[in-house]
């Protein structure tokens, strides 16, 4: 859709896929933060963000299309300090008449009240775009689809890229939390790491062949719900539909069993420094102790 008479038009706006982890990297400054802040510096300011977060897995694909979408804080046992953030971003109603056409005949339901910005998306938002003054809104994973139809998706969305929306999927590339191992803050397990690599010679290579990721040998034990690895599904459509990979930008696991890769497209960010790990839970909160 052109922009309205008046406004400039937008540039082809960027895209990501970006490792969150744990809730608590909200609250902390370490190497992973550092990339999602030098990230939403390096890109043109979008119209509106669209979000794919692993924390919106339904049986329907949907879009948020509120005015004004709440904060939802879709975990329990973390700190008071954590339920008290809030990310005030308007919404963009009219967004999902957009998307509709850019992805028919595909059904895309609007949610008017039900959902809003969650943890998936606001932790990583807060960083790359603090001033929470750019419309969210969010598209919500079908979890009754098989994995193919999440790429082509991902594809059928690159036309919004040109109207000025900037596409951002959250979720974790290798997310066992069954796995965990806390005194592994900063370390991947060997299954990690072989899955997690293949992912990484996908997404620079061919992206669009990233659905074959489910016939790894290690696929059951990085991917054990497919809630997280999905939004990467959605990152490799817009890239396969662009005809090129992607770029890392930044890196590394912890606890094992979780994968922080972060992945872009069109985004030419510097790299991360050397800080800490991602955050960890707070002592007494297990490590399923969010809604996925």
């Amino acid at each position: 859709m052109p922009a309205p008479a008046g406004e400039p038009t937008p540039s082809r706006m960027p895209a990501a896929f970006l490792g969150h982890g744990s809730p608590m990297n909200a609250l902390e400054a370490n190497r992973y933060t550092e990339a999602w802040r030098a990230f939403g510096r390096a890109v043109p300011r979008p119209r509106a963000i669209l979000m794919i977060s692993a924390h919106w897995y339904i049986n329907a694909t949907a879009v948020t299309a509120m005015p004004r979408p709440r904060t939802i804080h879709d975990f329990y046992g973390f700190p008071r300090e954590l339920f008290d953030v809030q990310y005030p971003a308007p919404g963009m109603p009219g967004l999902i008449d957009e998307i509709s056409e850019a992805v028919e005949p595909t059904w895309v339901g609007a949610d008017t009240d039900s959902w809003g910005i969650d943890h998936g998306s606001w932790s990583v938002l807060l960083h790359a775009f603090p001033d929470a003054d750019i419309p969210v809104v969010q598209l919500s994973i079908d979890a009754d689809k098989p994995l193919q139809y999440h790429l082509d998706l991902g594809a059928g969305l690159a036309p919004l890229r040109d109207s000025g929306i900037l596409i951002i999927a959250s979720g974790n590339v290798v997310h066992n939390l069954r796995g965990v191992d806390f005194h592994l803050p900063g370390t991947g397990f060997d299954w990690a790491h072989r899955f997690d690599d293949s992912a990484r010679e996908i997404m620079l290579g061919e992206p669009a062949d990233c659905a074959r990721l489910r016939d790894h040998r290690d696929y059951g034990v990085a991917v054990p719900t497919p809630d997280h690895f999905i939004p990467l599904l959605y990152l490799a459509g817009l890239a396969a539909a662009d005809g090129g990979g992607t770029r890392v930008l930044v890196d590394g696991y912890t606890y094992g069993s979780l994968s922080m890769t972060a992945y872009t497209l069109d985004a030419d960010c510097p790299p991360p420094g050397q800080g800490t790990a991602a955050a960890a839970l707070p002592d007494g909160v297990p490590a399923d102790a969010t809604n996925t």
